[in-house]
């Protein structure tokens, strides 16, 4: 991990609906090859700060650095940079594997020969050649959640974005999933994920826990265990969470 350039950089990030706030003045890094969990309830602001960082959204006000890119100008170069892996499936259920990796890859502005190279790779990598003229949806929902997440680095992104990926799966599959995303870490890709898994927050390098739109907490896991008094995330959250009811 490379840590004199950061891979994202957030700084005083406001993101407001009206008179609501989603995002209260967030600041953070994100090093190159990290895992990066960003917890919290549901409701706590993290897929909107996502959206965010994706060039989804626009901030009401801060400064975004997304690869070395300005997020205010620059949205469209980062779009290229990064893959995304939405809370809902993000594949089209409609279309064979195939397809899926067809139409992806032109949204990354990948050539012909580029998709056709990388979709034969990815699949054989994935031991899922016979399935790629199968219809997505008629795939059990852990091998479609390995293509999306196959899918979102078939580009070789520098950054992949996952939001709640394990949401509605059983442990088994949350694990494997995961182990994909050690194997993407590994080769240097930077991995920003949000969960309201606590127990996923022990694979991540480093969590950053969110509260009604505000970071409340951003360390290793281990670290705030110890800061906390706590054996596991469950109970460092519940702690947080206390602590500011307060």
């Amino acid at each position: 991990m490379n840590n004199s350039d950061p891979a994202i950089k957030v700084v005083n990030l406001v993101k407001k609906f009206g008179d609501f706030v989603a995002n209260k003045n967030l600041t953070f890094e994100v090093q190159k090859g990290e895992i990066f969990g960003f917890l919290g309830a549901n409701g706590a602001g993290k897929t909107t700060a996502m959206q965010i960082l994706c060039g989804i959204s626009l901030p009401t006000s801060g400064k975004v650095t997304i690869a070395g890119l300005d997020l205010n100008k620059h949205r469209e170069e980062i779009k290229l940079k990064i893959g995304y892996m939405s809370q809902r499936f993000s594949l089209y259920d409609d279309l064979t594997v195939k397809e899926n990796f067809r139409f992806f890859g032109g949204i990354y502005r990948m050539s012909k020969s580029q998709i056709k190279t990388a979709t034969e790779m990815l699949l054989d990598r994935l031991d899922m050649m016979d399935k790629m003229n199968d219809i997505v949806g008629s795939l059990p929902m852990g091998w479609k959640q390995k293509l999306a997440f196959t899918i979102a680095n078939m580009h070789e992104p520098e950054i992949v974005f996952l939001d709640e990926p394990t949401g509605g799966v059983d442990p088994l599959t949350r694990r494997r999933f995961w182990e994909l995303i050690y194997e993407a870490a590994e080769k240097g890709v930077t991995v920003f994920v949000t969960t309201h898994y606590m127990d996923e927050a022990e694979y991540c390098n480093r969590v950053c826990i969110m509260n009604d739109g505000a970071i409340v907490a951003l360390d290793a896991p281990a670290k705030l265990k110890e800061q906390y008094g706590a054996a596991n995330m469950d109970e460092v959250f519940l702690k947080i969470v206390n602590r500011q009811k307060k």
